[in-house]
């Protein structure tokens, strides 16, 4: 599909932590995430990383992941998704998750905007 680049990268995970500061004890652990799902999921030809990216924002706002939802808001936007877009999908997340995780979802996605200062 054209795609390129980490897809740990494009989202920003880097930042958050296990990544950044792999030891000896979090390592086996890095290298999972690596393997199977930087690599092995993200660069499938089944799906864009758009459509992944939100299939990952539903996901992580059901389950209320609300520092690896803002990683994966980052992810998204670098991903080629609009802030419309994302929107459409906390929409979804209302009638489906409930309206308390969409609540969490927008805010969570207010706060990646005004740090990329797009709000």
């Amino acid at each position: 599909m054209g795609q390129r680049g980490s897809p740990a990268k494009t989202c920003g995970i880097f930042t958050c932590g296990i990544l950044a500061a792999s030891d000896d004890f979090s390592k086996p652990f890095v290298d999972l995430l690596n393997t199977y799902c930087w690599n092995d999921i993200w660069n499938r030809p089944g799906l864009e990383r758009k459509t992944r990216s939100m299939l990952n924002l539903a996901m992580l706002s059901a389950l209320g992941k609300e520092h690896e939802l803002k990683l994966h808001i980052n992810g998204a936007l670098n991903n080629g998704l609009t802030k419309d877009q994302i929107r459409e999908v906390f929409l979804q997340v209302a009638i489906y998750c409930g309206v308390p995780a969409a609540v969490v979802a927008l805010r969570c996605a207010r706060e990646v905007f005004k740090d990329r200062g797009n709000s």
